[in-house]
């Protein structure tokens, strides 16, 4: 046993990839830095204690995904999509929890946090969906087509309508919707369907606005974004609360636990400061510098994962790793877009850096996923030689 785990971890410290390892658990690290400062004046370690332990159980998980053959657990593909399936519609069990006013949550038991369906299916739905096309690719179908289109698009919109009509959580709805119209035009398909799609979006969008079937929480959202004096006490609350926390740090901050709305205690303080709001932590004690780094960790994470997409061994395996790199890049977009008032306001976290156990753990699982795509591209290997 004890050897076989030692040839496991040879195995992996030959062909995995260690930069993308060291990129995330770098941005993991600075986050809890973040998170420390941020839950200062509770007096409470518990949330930086779990996410020291998510990092640790999360570089554990990134050894093992990287050790899965995917092709071989995708022709299970069947179990996949009812795991998808099923894991959504726990949340109408007793298990569900409701946090913020989406019931998007799963409480065990036992199990001192709680986990997010979508987070988990985030994964095996980029799976399922990339095994989709290539199969398309594969019985030499058009990708072109209206039938080819429609194929993925049902299966997209059909786990983004159950995840949304299940959970209320619009955000990580989203994230399902950006992840699939990447991986559909890294695929090829015909750019009259993303038309048609953004055009169908915007009617709809527009339709539900005007005779009220958007609830009106979630229009006084959107309205704040172009009017800021709107509900400055209600609605505009959180971001005001950002946008000045962010802003006042200036290029080099007010000083590490030094921040004025990090550390205060008042009610009136910056709101979800160690989950939605933590770039605005950075702003705010390290300034336009911390800022800037935060991008630059999560750039390079994305590049990475990108550059293992091209010189991916099969179609699958590049399409998994567009699927991963784009849910990185929305989460990154919308988070920092909150901070900055220029996005509403839809629960999104700052992937790596936000507190959340399960959230973490799951991102290190889709990056082992990527680091064993990685081990099986015979171009990065000689790429490494190069470098030796």
């Amino acid at each position: 046993m004890i050897n076989r785990l030692k040839a496991i971890l040879a195995d992996f410290f030959q062909q995995a990839d260690l930069m993308l390892l060291g990129l995330c658990s770098s941005a993991t690290v600075f986050g809890i830095l973040l998170i420390f400062s941020a839950t200062q004046y509770k007096r409470d370690s518990r949330y930086v204690i779990i996410q020291t332990v998510a990092l640790l159980l999360g570089i554990c998980v990134y050894i093992g995904f990287s050790m899965v053959d995917l092709e071989i657990l995708m022709k299970k593909w069947k179990w996949v999509l009812a795991f998808n399936v099923g894991f959504i519609l726990l949340l109408i069990t007793p298990l569900g929890t409701s946090v913020g006013g989406n019931r998007a949550w799963l409480k065990f038991p036992g199990i001192p946090v709680s986990v997010g369906p979508a987070e988990v299916v985030k994964i095996t739905f980029v799976l399922l969906l990339a095994w989709q096309i290539a199969w398309l690719r594969e019985e030499k179908r058009d990708l072109r087509s209206f039938h080819s289109a429609m194929f993925t698009a049902a299966h997209a919109f059909g786990l983004c309508g159950l995840y949304f009509v299940v959970s209320g959580d619009m955000g990580n709805g989203l994230v399902f919707l950006f992840i699939f119209i990447c991986m559909a035009f890294v695929a090829g398909f015909a750019l009259r369907w993303f038309a048609l799609l953004l055009g169908g979006g915007a009617a709809a969008v527009i339709a539900a606005w005007n005779l009220d079937l958007m609830p009106s929480y979630m229009k006084d959202r959107f309205i704040v974004l172009f009017d800021h004096s709107y509900e400055p006490l209600d609605a505009g609350w959180q971001q005001t609360r950002s946008l000045l926390t962010l802003g006042s740090g200036g290029v080099f901050g007010q000083g590490y636990l030094n921040g004025t709305q990090t550390q205060s205690g008042y009610g009136t303080s910056l709101p979800a400061r160690w989950t939605d709001f933590i770039f605005s932590v950075a702003g705010e004690e390290l300034g336009m510098i911390g800022c800037v780094a935060i991008l630059l960790l999560l750039t390079a994470i994305i590049v990475r994962v990108l550059l293992v997409a091209k010189n991916a061994q099969t179609p699958f395996h590049c399409y998994v790793c567009v699927g991963m790199a784009s849910m990185l890049l929305f989460q990154t977009m919308i988070n920092v877009g909150m901070c900055l008032f220029v996005m509403p306001v839809i629960g999104i976290t700052l992937p790596f850096f936000s507190y959340g156990g399960s959230s973490l753990v799951t991102l290190f699982a889709a990056m082992g996923v990527v680091s064993g795509i990685k081990k099986r591209s015979p171009s990065m290997h000689r790429t490494a030689r190069l470098l030796r």
